[in-house]
């Protein structure tokens, strides 16, 4: 099989060139990362804790085995309904005015987070995981939307790299905090003392860091607006009918499906690694340790990205896709057939140097190299005129997949449990790399069907 993937034959796109000067689009750009990483942390701070609390905390079982699916599908499922909204919003209006007031609307929803977990109800945190996670659906196809009105093609691959890099140091940060606030908010006993909850530190975090991301955000270069005929529509759905049938007609709807299964696979994958606190229950690990390895997932993808637009240079590089899917499968195997062991060494690093981190590692890393070039090909392929709808719809795919996830891991997981005392939720791992493996060759079928090759794709 050829190792290079003809894209830009089957659809020529444009040439993309930085609509401000070039010190303004580096000062955009950077003020995009910061706003991009300052809201990343917090969507991951929110819901990092939430998980935590309905695993082994202060809300144990009020959302039943597998609760862990339902907060993920809080966060899904406005990204499923708003996406085209958002989309329709970013083609027809500046994509830095609506980042600024989506970044202004995260201060209430912060404040409702900080009533929630200060009054100990549930409900009333998982709206605001809802309404931020609506606001972060809205926020998508505008941040994504304008890199190209940042950066020319040729630094395309590169300024995805950057930014998903940050965006995971965002994760690494978000689920480090979270692990730490969630033994402050809901302390487990340590040698039979129970430590006093600290009830508002959740809350304050969430706050500060959203209040952050409106500093951030103002430094945003102005953008010119986009197309004032672009008309909103009622049904949520319609604006992704017409998006798919629009993309059906070039390679981005497969690059669309092909980036969406991913997120699907990855979807898998954070709602097992928390479980690790069950994994390794022999060594009495707590969830700040095991919010360490969701940590090296974050770095893992970080630098993964960072390298995969490096090697990209001054263009994509789409045979990284196979490159990146087969590493993902070698590491999910290894996850899943490694014994729960760690080394004889301190809490923390014990983790850290375990061979569960080291694969984890090798998974994100090899994350990087799968995503970066389907991110960089959709936002160069999709006409200037439609992108911010192409990339909503793109967003929607992704985050279908991600709610397909949470309502499969509920009902996958009583499967790996023999009893309440034996259980294997790290065998999920095994799941997903038959499900990466099958969907890769799937997608290289698909692209040799279309008469397509792996080039790399240049301005």
């Amino acid at each position: 099989m050829s190792d290079q993937l003809e894209i830009a034959s089957a659809l020529p796109g444009e040439v993309q060139t930085p609509l401000t000067s070039e010190s303004q689009s580096v000062r955009g750009f950077m003020a995009l990362v910061l706003t991009q990483f300052f809201g990343a942390t917090n969507d991951n701070i929110l819901k990092g804790v939430l998980i935590y609390m309905v695993i082994d905390g202060s809300w144990t079982g009020q959302l039943g085995v597998g609760g862990q699916g339902v907060v993920s599908l809080c966060l899904t499922l406005p990204f499923l309904l708003l996406s085209g909204f958002g989309g329709q919003v970013a083609d027809r209006h500046s994509k830095r005015n609506i980042s600024v007031l989506m970044k202004f609307a995260e201060i209430p929803i912060a404040l409702l987070a900080l009533i929630g977990f200060w009054t100990g109800s549930l409900s009333l945190t998982l709206a605001a995981l809802v309404a931020l996670s609506s606001q972060s659906a809205i926020f998508g196809p505008a941040k994504y939307g304008m890199i190209p009105e940042l950066v020319s093609t040729a630094q395309l691959s590169r300024a995805n790299g950057l930014i998903n890099m940050m965006t995971n140091v965002a994760v690494i940060v978000g689920t480090l905090a979270a692990g730490q606030i969630s033994d402050a908010y809901s302390p487990l006993p340590s040698a039979g003392i129970l430590a006093e909850p600290n009830l508002l530190l959740p809350g304050v975090v969430i706050l500060l860091v959203a209040l952050a991301g409106v500093a951030s955000v103002m430094f945003l270069t102005p953008l010119p607006s986009g197309n004032r005929l672009v008309t909103y529509t009622r049904n949520p759905f319609s604006a992704y009918v017409w998006s798919i049938r629009k993309m059906a007609e070039s390679p981005l709807l497969l690059i669309a499906l092909a980036s969406g299964y991913f997120y699907f696979l990855a979807g898998l994958a954070l709602l097992i690694i928390p479980e690790y606190t069950i994994v390794l229950k022999a060594y009495d690990v707590s969830r700040a340790e095991v919010s360490v390895l969701l940590g090296v997932l974050g770095i893992a993808i970080g630098l993964g990205s960072a390298v995969a637009g490096f090697v990209s240079g001054q263009g994509i590089r789409p045979r990284l896709i196979p490159c990146g899917a087969f590493g993902i499968t070698a590491f999910f195997i290894l996850l899943g057939t490694m014994p729960a062991t760690l080394p004889d060494l301190p809490p923390m690093w014990r983790i850290l140097f375990c061979s569960h981190s080291a694969f984890i590692l090798g998974a994100g890393f090899s994350a990087g190299f799968y995503i970066i070039p389907l991110q960089a090909l959709l936002q160069q392929l999709a006409p200037r005129a439609e992108r911010g709808r192409f990339l909503g719809t793109s967003n929607a795919i992704a985050f279908a997949f991600l709610s397909a996830s949470a309502v499969l891991y509920p009902v996958m997981r009583p499967a790996f449990s023999k009893s309440e005392l034996v259980q294997h939720p790290e065998r999920i791992f095994l799941v997903c790399a038959g499900l990466m493996a099958v969907g890769i060759v799937v997608f290289l079928l698909q692209l040799r069907s279309s008469k397509l090759t792996l080039s790399p794709v240049t301005a």
